[in-house]
């Protein structure tokens, strides 16, 4: 019964190693706003979850996010495409975490520890633009690895 639990784990880790792509999660699915992630960091997944769909088109909304550090935040630095039809039509890029940039809760964060964050994000967006899109977030620390990274496909189809 042993040997055959070993095998099965053994079988479980060899499929997961060979996997090339992470699942599409589910962010949030209401009448017309539909939010789904996967990670495009080939090594790790996170978990990413907001409340209500309904609560992003207000000025702050309330979400959780976790994964465990793959590489130390000394510096952090976040990068934002948005892409439709296959083209790069807006991009956004900003410090974080540095010399002389306010702390956030991670900003200091050591390599295998775990970050969770469960609070409110403000945007600075005052509604969420309509069609079929892509946005690409890519975490970036001090020695330019990967933190996190993740493509986000929106389907929005609210009337404003």
């Amino acid at each position: 019964m042993k040997t055959s639990n070993v095998l099965l784990l053994i079988l479980v880790l060899l499929y997961i190693s060979a996997s090339t792509e992470w699942p599409t999660h589910t962010v949030c699915k209401e009448d017309n706003l539909e939010i789904y992630y996967k990670s495009c960091d080939p090594q790790q997944d996170f978990a990413f979850s907001i409340d209500r769909c309904s609560d992003i088109t207000t000025h702050t909304f309330h979400i959780r996010a976790a994964a465990i550090l793959r590489h130390s935040i000394k510096e952090l630095y976040v990068k934002l495409d948005m892409i439709v039809n296959g083209k790069t039509v807006l991009t956004y890029s900003e410090t974080l975490c540095g010399p002389g940039h306010s702390k956030l809760i991670f900003c200091g964060m050591k390599k295998g520890e775990q970050f969770y964050y469960e609070g409110p994000v403000t945007l600075g967006i005052k509604e969420i633009p309509q069609g079929d899109y892509t946005l690409s977030a890519k975490l970036t620390n001090q020695d330019h690895a990967t933190v996190a990274c993740a493509d986000f496909t929106v389907k929005n189809y609210l009337d404003y």
